[in-house]
């Protein structure tokens, strides 16, 4: 642990943690008789993309417990993830990179139209071959839960990185988007992608987890009071989490010269996920002297997906491709 992890876990204690995850049990009581707005279906374009198991032996961790779900929850709020799947977007033609998304969700489901489908159709027009991550949620019984999504996120790049040649593109030239609580796995893997979390399975694992180069889309990032996302938080860690675990899992802490370029967006209107999360996030990223880009819009709120295309929170795809030209090099 360095030292700047330290002094923060000794600062804080748990007691900064349990108020930024005050309230949750009436919360999630609460969802369990939720009415959801009327959400569209699970989309055509998701149920034919072609699949790849992350682990085809069987996960690194045990211990998964089904959950039930209320009566009305939408389709594409994935929930019960028992085996992890990549599912595989193939654009036109292709620009010799490849892009893995990691859609938000709070660790409680992951978002897969919004921040999976559309983000593949908006970047498959750029030429890249975009692969969705449905990851393990940390509070569906696992062991050791705060390791359980960045297994995943680490193995996802490696199984990119392996099937190059299969889709057409460079190994070297993966990137990687994440949102809200995703952002928070995005972040991690941006800068734990070295971290020992599981036991290697096969040659697969012996391939770098680092991706070329990372967005952080209305990311999660602090875990503590009064900017954290209480249910995000309460996921990941449980609800005693020791300092330690609090700081170990905080990825602003762990930058380094390693950490791959990374490109921000985040609404200053956003009421789920504070902005200072992002403001965070920069400032480590400034103090590593690591290459960065933050855009943060007027409005568009917490969870605009690749944003409405009247609105300027809309145009950070365009952006984000444009930023990916100037830092991802060889093909394309």
């Amino acid at each position: 642990m360095s030292s700047n992890m330290d002094r923060f876990a000794r600062r804080i204690g748990r007691r900064s943690f349990l108020a930024g995850t005050a309230g949750l049990a009436t919360l999630s009581l609460t969802a369990q008789a939720q009415d959801f707005p009327k959400l569209p279906p699970m989309p055509k374009a998701w149920i034919d993309a072609e699949q790849i198991a992350l682990w085809p032996n069987g996960t690194p961790t045990g211990g998964f417990a089904a959950k039930p779900l209320p009566a009305n929850w939408p389709d594409i709020m994935v929930r019960n993830i028992d085996r992890p799947l990549l599912r595989v977007f193939r654009p036109e033609k292709s620009n010799g990179r490849a892009l893995l998304s990691i859609p938000g969700g709070a660790y409680t489901f992951v978002s897969i139209l919004n921040e999976g489908v559309d983000v593949a159709r908006a970047m498959t027009a750029q030429g890249y071959t975009v692969f969705v991550l449905t990851y393990r949620l940390p509070d569906e019984g696992w062991a050791g839960r705060a390791d359980v999504p960045l297994q995943d996120a680490q193995r996802a790049v490696r199984v990119i990185r392996a099937n190059a040649k299969r889709y057409g593109y460079d190994p070297d030239l993966v990137a990687a988007v994440g949102f809200s609580a995703g952002g928070h796995l995005g972040a991690t893997l941006a800068t734990d992608f070295a971290e020992r979390v599981y036991p290697a399975r096969d040659a697969i694992d012996a391939l770098d987890a680092r991706p070329a180069a990372m967005a952080l889309i209305y990311p999660v990032i602090r875990f503590t009071a009064p900017i954290t996302h209480g249910e995000s938080a309460l996921r990941l860690l449980g609800e005693n989490p020791s300092a330690e675990s609090i700081a170990r899992r905080s990825p602003e802490f762990h930058v380094t010269a390693q950490t791959p370029p990374v490109f921000i967006v985040h609404a200053l209107d956003d009421k789920a996920v504070p902005v200072e999360n992002s403001l965070i996030m920069m400032r480590a990223l400034q103090a590593a002297k690591r290459p960065l880009e933050i855009h943060l819009f007027e409005e568009g709120g917490h969870g605009f997906g690749v944003g409405p295309k009247d609105k300027p929170c809309g145009q950070w795809p365009a952006l984000f491709a444009a930023w990916l030209d100037r830092h991802m090099t060889g093909k394309g």
